[in-house]
C-alpha cells in the first residue's frame, strides 16, 4: 500500500514539475489507520476525535500471577501438577522432602507444651498448701526470733539472778563449815594407823567436805561472772540468724497470701509461650514443605521436578488466573495520561481476534515507565466480557473513549 501511495507521489511531481519553486504545495494524503471488525477506522492518539483522541497499545495479561517458591531449601519429594493443569486454591502442588523430621519435632514440642502446662496447673492447685507451710514457717522464726532475743538479753547480765546468788553464798557457807568440821575430826585422828577405820571415815569425810566446797565456789564464781566473748558472740549471731529468717519467712508468705508466688507464676507462663512458639515454629515449618495454590488458576511453567534440590525464593512453577484476563496498556504517553480517569470507558481492538470489546479503566499507575526514551503509564483495563479465543499475551489496540 505504501508503496504504490509513493509511486502515484512521484509521478504526480514529475508530470507537474514538482521542481519549480514558489506554487502551492499538494494536498496531503490521508493518513493510513487500522481498520475494525466493522470496518470504521480507528482514530489515532492526539487527533481530537469524538472519541476522546487517546490511543494506546497494550496486551492481554492475567488477572493474576504468581511464582510458587519454597520459603527453604530441600529436595523435591513430590510435583503433583503439569503445565496446563488446573487447579484450586489452597490445592498441594509440590512437596518437600522432611516431613518425618519436622512431625517429631512438633511431637516434642507439645510434649514440652503439656508438661509446663501441667507445671502451671500444680502451682496454682497447690497455693493454699504452699500458703500454709509458708504461714507455719513464718510462726516458728517468729518463735526462734524471740528466743534468740532473749538469750541476748542474758548475755549483757551476769550469769545468775541474785536469788541464785544469795543461794550459792549459802550453800559456800554451809560448805566452809562442814569442811572446817571435817578437818578438826580428821585432826584428831591424824595420828593413828592409815589402816584405822576411824581414821580412814575422817579422811574421806574430809575429801568430800573439801570437793563440795569447791563446786560451791565454782557455782558462785560462775554466777557471778559476766558472759565471755565468745558466748555473746555466738548469741549475736543467734539472733541475726533468727532476725533474717523471719524476713525471708514474711516474704515468702506476703508472696503467698493472694495466690501462687508472683514470680513462679511467670516463670511458668513464660516456659508455656517458649513451648508454644516452638510448636507453632514447627508447624510453620512443616506448612512450609507444602506449596499450595493461593488461587484458583491453571500451571503455566515447571521448572523444577521430583527428586531435584530447590534454594528459598527459586520459583519452582508458575500460575496463572487464565479464566480472568484484563489489558495492560504499554505505551500511553505522558501527554495522553491527564485525559484518562479511573472508571473512563474504552473500546478494545483485540489484533488477533480482529475483534473489539469494550471495557473501563480500573488502574492507571502512579509511577512512569520509559519506552523508547519516551515517558509512559501503564493503564489497566477491564474487560466487559471476554470472547472466545482470548489469550495471554495477545496484542490489543485501547481507544479512551471521551467524557
Amino acid at each position: 500500500m505504501k508503496f504504490k501511495a509513493l509511486l502515484v507521489l512521484l509521478v504526480a511531481c514529475i508530470l507537474t514539475g514538482c521542481g519549480a519553486l514558489g506554487q502551492a504545495s499538494p494536498t496531503p494524503l490521508p493518513t493510513v489507520v487500522l481498520g475494525n471488525n466493522n470496518g470504521a477506522a480507528v482514530p489515532q492518539a492526539g487527533t481530537g476525535s469524538n472519541l476522546g483522541g487517546v490511543t494506546a497499545s497494550g496486551i492481554v495479561v492475567p488477572a493474576l500471577e504468581a511464582q510458587i517458591a519454597s520459603a527453604q531449601a530441600g529436595t523435591l519429594a513430590a510435583v503433583n501438577v503439569a503445565v496446563g493443569d488446573q487447579v484450586k486454591a489452597g490445592q498441594v502442588l509440590v512437596k518437600l522432602a522432611g516431613s518425618e523430621k519436622l512431625a517429631a519435632a512438633i511431637e516434642s514440642a507439645n510434649l514440652e507444651l503439656l508438661s509446663v502446662q501441667q507445671a502451671l496447673k500444680t502451682l496454682k492447685d497447690n497455693v493454699s498448701q504452699a500458703r500454709s507451710a509458708a504461714q507455719l514457717r513464718l510462726a516458728d522464726a517468729q518463735k526462734a526470733l524471740d528466743d534468740a532475743q532473749k538469750r541476748r538479753t542474758w548475755k549483757q547480765y551476769r550469769n545468775g539472778s541474785q536469788s541464785d546468788i544469795d543461794a550459792a553464798q549459802a550453800d559456800l557457807v554451809l560448805a566452809n563449815d562442814a569442811l572446817k568440821q571435817a578437818e578438826d575430826a580428821f585432826s584428831q585422828l591424824a595420828g593413828r594407823s592409815e589402816t584405822d577405820v576411824l581414821r580412814a571415815g575422817a579422811l574421806s569425810a574430809l575429801s568430800a567436805a573439801r570437793k563440795a566446797r569447791e563446786r560451791s565456789l565454782a557455782n558462785l564464781n560462775y554466777l557471778l561472772a559476766l558472759p565471755n566473748v565468745i558466748d555473746v558472740n555466738q548469741a549475736e549471731a543467734e539472733l541475726r540468724s533468727a532476725q533474717t529468717e523471719v524476713e525471708n519467712a514474711q516474704k515468702e508468705y506476703d508472696k503467698l497470701k493472694d495466690g501462687p508466688d508472683p514470680d513462679a507464676l511467670a516463670l511458668a507462663e513464660e516456659h508455656i509461650k517458649n513451648a508454644q512458639a516452638q510448636v507453632a515454629a514447627g508447624q510453620a515449618a512443616l506448612a512450609d514443605l507444602e506449596l499450595k495454590a493461593p488461587f484458583d488458576g491453571t500451571v503455566s511453567q515447571v521448572n523444577l521436578h521430583t527428586g531435584e534440590w530447590t534454594v528459598p525464593g527459586q520459583p519452582v512453577l508458575a500460575l496463572a488466573d487464565l479464566a480472568n484476563l484484563r489489558v495492560e496498556t504499554t505505551d500511553l504517553s505522558e501527554r495522553d495520561v491527564p485525559r484518562v480517569a479511573i472508571g473512563q470507558p474504552v473500546t478494545v481492538l483485540i489484533k488477533a481476534l480482529n475483534q473489539d470489546v469494550n471495557g473501563h479503566v480500573s488502574h492507571i499507575s502512579p509511577l512512569a515507565d520509559t519506552l523508547g526514551g519516551d515517558v509512559v503509564y501503564k493503564t489497566t483495563i477491564a474487560l466487559d466480557k471476554l470472547p472466545p479465543g482470548l489469550r495471554p499475551g495477545m496484542t490489543v489496540e485501547v481507544q479512551f473513549i471521551g467524557q
